[in-house]
């Protein structure tokens, strides 16, 4: 589970969200510490708005236990509400309503609302203040909803794909809203399909298949763990490679080839062993090493590895582990 010191903004224990026979999340714990960003990664379907909805107590658990900020999120929802942003898919608002008129209602429910003005200059919406929601275009939507999740000052904000639709300028103003909302002290759940935006943003990963939570960490740990994926090494051209194929490649689980002359790679999952292996046969046939170079695989490397589909471990309930993303959490 990720945690941090001091009382969780978001707490969840085992929570079970089924629709009939479907079990959309099965038996989820993690936390949001104050004041950082949890990224919530997986697959449609993989259960993360279902989860999100609890969270926003929009739906009670059919098991498991559910605080934010404190509070049971469905008995304690009107007293919660007034502490959250929420960014939902769908924007949720009133289509034939003006986006400026949007914006100034919600502001109008907040104690202390953020100047609309700003928010509309920031996101790019004051040319469309008078335009009706329903001919907004999709990213100009998404940057409502973000605008109107943003406008009360949440203490705690849940952003569902929240730069879905957006083109490149927009997109990257919103991960700089959302940077400014951690270094305010804002506490941020967002699910997200884009890896960039998850490794950018997230202080905390969780990546969910299936309804489980398949691995935990920061970016960091997940990315460290899974270790390299490729070796190159600059030497003398034209070396021999079976001896070095035999020792790296023994069940074909890495490729050794030669591109350019004196350019070898040596692909596929390398820990600390096989990289001493491989330097050391360079060694051992008396070869000129100038340069050496390794990749480390990304959080996208990680996802995909983790919710293939025909990937067994993904399934596995064992024990979370950031240092072995391959382990799960349940």
């Amino acid at each position: 589970m990720v945690g941090g010191d001091g009382a969780a903004a978001v707490e969840i224990s085992d929570v079970v969200v089924r629709y009939g026979e479907t079990t959309a999340v099965g038996g989820v714990s993690l936390s949001v510490p104050r004041g950082r960003v949890l990224a919530l990664l997986g697959h449609n379907g993989a259960g993360k708005t279902s989860l999100l909805q609890v969270c926003e107590g929009f739906r009670r658990p059919d098991a498991g236990r559910a605080r934010v900020l404190g509070l049971d999120p469905v008995g304690d929802h009107d007293a919660l509400m007034p502490r959250l942003g929420i960014m939902l898919q769908s924007g949720g608002v009133y289509p034939w309503a003006a986006a400026g008129e949007i914006l100034q209602l919600f502001a109008s429910f907040a104690a202390n609302p953020l100047d609309t003005g700003m928010l509309m200059d920031r996101l790019g919406l004051r040319k469309v203040a008078r335009t009706r929601f329903r001919r907004l275009s999709g990213g100009e939507q998404q940057r409502l909803s973000l605008a109107v999740a943003l406008v009360g000052r949440p203490e705690l904000v849940f952003l569902d794909e929240p730069t879905a639709g957006m083109d490149t300028e927009a997109r990257h103003t919103t991960w700089q809203l959302i940077e400014e909302l951690r270094a305010d002290g804002v506490s941020v759940l967002l699910t997200t399909h884009l890896l960039d935006e998850a490794e950018r943003l997230a202080d905390d990963v969780v990546i969910m298949r299936s309804g489980r939570v398949a691995a935990t960490g920061t970016p960091a740990e997940l990315t460290a763990a899974a270790g390299i994926d490729l070796l190159e090494v600059r030497a003398d051209p034209g070396i021999d490679l079976a001896g070095l194929r035999a020792l790296t490649c023994p069940e074909g689980q890495r490729t050794v080839t030669e591109g350019s002359p004196g350019e070898y790679a040596i692909a596929g999952e390398l820990d600390t062993r096989a990289l001493a292996d491989v330097l050391g046969w360079f060694a051992g046939v008396d070869a000129h090493v100038t340069a050496v170079s390794s990749r480390r695989r990304t959080l996208e490397d990680v996802y995909l590895s983790l919710t293939a589909s025909n990937n067994p471990a993904a399934n596995n309930p064992a024990a979370n582990n950031p240092a072995n993303p391959v382990g799960a959490s349940q």
